[in-house]
């Protein structure tokens, strides 16, 4: 008898668990990283960088938030801004990204700024990003380090 109790109250656990998995909102697999790099350093003392990812959701709507690496002491969110004729870059907060929903960063438009770079960006190379959601939390992906003018 017992061990038929025990039985019935694993299979209940496992299919509440099932359930749970399966509920909606955001994770961190529901976004899909289709493209990430950064741009290769100018000059070997360069102190700062960019660099730009494009993301979908497979969820409802989220808001990236923050970004970190170890290849830089600080990373943010910007976006460049034409403000009388000067283009310039502003600090953003987050960027959100509607239900089943694209964002696209590429120069000129939003990126994240690598701020105290530990080393020079080298062409061939890769760093580390962690993103992080609102709603889906972190996500790692890696960053292959293009060209200097580097757009996709």
């Amino acid at each position: 008898m017992r061990k038929v109790l025990i039985e019935v109250a694993t299979a209940i656990a496992l299919t509440l668990s099932a359930i749970l998995a399966l509920a909606t909102g955001a994770h961190a697999s529901s976004v899909m990283v289709m493209q990430a790099y950064a741009r290769a350093s100018a000059t070997p003392t360069a102190e700062t960088g960019a660099a730009y990812v494009s993301l979908m959701l497979h969820g409802e709507a989220d808001r990236l938030i923050a970004v970190s690496t170890p290849a830089a002491k600080m990373a943010g969110l910007h976006k460049t801004v034409e403000a009388e004729g000067v283009m310039k870059m502003e600090h953003v907060d987050g960027i959100g990204i509607p239900a089943h929903g694209m964002l696209e960063m590429k120069p000129g438009g939003y990126h994240i700024m690598l701020m105290g770079l530990t080393q020079p960006l080298k062409e061939g190379g890769e760093i580390e990003l962690t993103l992080t959601f609102e709603k889906a939390g972190e996500v790692r992906v890696k960053a292959k380090v293009g060209g200097v003018a580097q757009m996709n």
